[in-house]
């Protein structure tokens, strides 16, 4: 594995204004603090949080879909504020549930469609989708709408999707959320698979048990702070305090009782 940073967070900090009403005042929303953090190369990460904790955002900013308010972040030695169109060539993203792919399309079309909208040529294309379809093992329905696949399927036809420009870094907000176990069981796999072939993942999710099975390095936010990072058993041997798993180390960071 290689052992470089392909991303970089430095002091991290996002702060969003909300204005509460006609005549009140603008409140300031911290929604990362001072964030610091960094990924390597050809890993599984894990961003752990509860809702509001500051993933989604960090993630955005990730992605470019987002600017800092103070800090900085390198994807690939390429700056977020700056780099941004450079950036996006090097990576994809894909979020759980049935969002993010056209039903009234086929996989063929949203693989076509897709593609081109990253601007992939179209004899790479013509390469890349029959091989991306085995891959998620969609190819023989191809040529079916995708309004009567399954909740597996779509997930599975967005992670084809997600993976149509080639990135080196594949951003997975909660890719199981929902699913049966069998599905679940499919898209680790193909998770597992990608991994294997030097993509780094960036995983969101509050499955713990997934982040044990498939995460080599952890994160764990919490109101907009860095609570917790490292391997899955280091932060379980450092604060698992009624069972030993990622869940006991999890509840007690967010409880304040480590």
């Amino acid at each position: 594995m290689d052992n470089t940073n392909i991303i970089t967070i430095t002091d991290l900090t996002r702060i969003f204004k909300n204005k509460t009403g006609w005549f009140s005042p603008t409140e300031e929303v911290t929604a990362l603090n001072n964030v610091s953090l960094k990924i390597k190369r050809g890993t599984i990460f894990g961003l752990l949080g509860q809702n509001g904790a500051g993933k989604s955002t960090t993630i955005k900013i990730l992605t470019t879909l987002l600017l800092p308010t103070s800090g900085n972040v390198l994807i690939d030695d390429l700056d977020v504020t700056k780099d941004y169109k450079e950036i996006r060539k090097k990576i994809n993203f894909i979020f759980g549930g049935e969002q993010g792919v056209y039903k009234r399309l086929t996989p063929l079309d949203n693989l076509i469609y897709f593609g081109n909208l990253y601007k992939v040529n179209t004899h790479t294309l013509k390469k890349r989708i029959p091989e991306l379809l085995n891959q998620v093992d969609l190819y023989d329905v191809k040529d079916r709408l995708v309004e009567n696949f399954s909740k597996g399927m779509i997930e599975r036809l967005q992670i084809a999707k997600g993976l149509i420009n080639s990135p080196s870094i594949l951003f997975m907000d909660e890719p199981t959320i929902g699913l049966d176990a069998l599905s679940v069981r499919k898209i680790h796999g193909l998770i597992k698979n990608l991994n294997d072939h030097g993509t780094t993942i960036v995983l969101t999710t509050h499955y713990l048990k997934e982040v044990e099975e498939l995460c080599s390095s952890v994160a764990i936010i919490n109101k907009g702070n860095l609570v917790a990072k490292g391997t899955p058993d280091e932060i379980i041997e450092k604060y698992a305090t009624k069972g030993n798993d990622l869940e006991s180390a999890y509840i007690s960071i967010i409880k304040g009782d480590s």
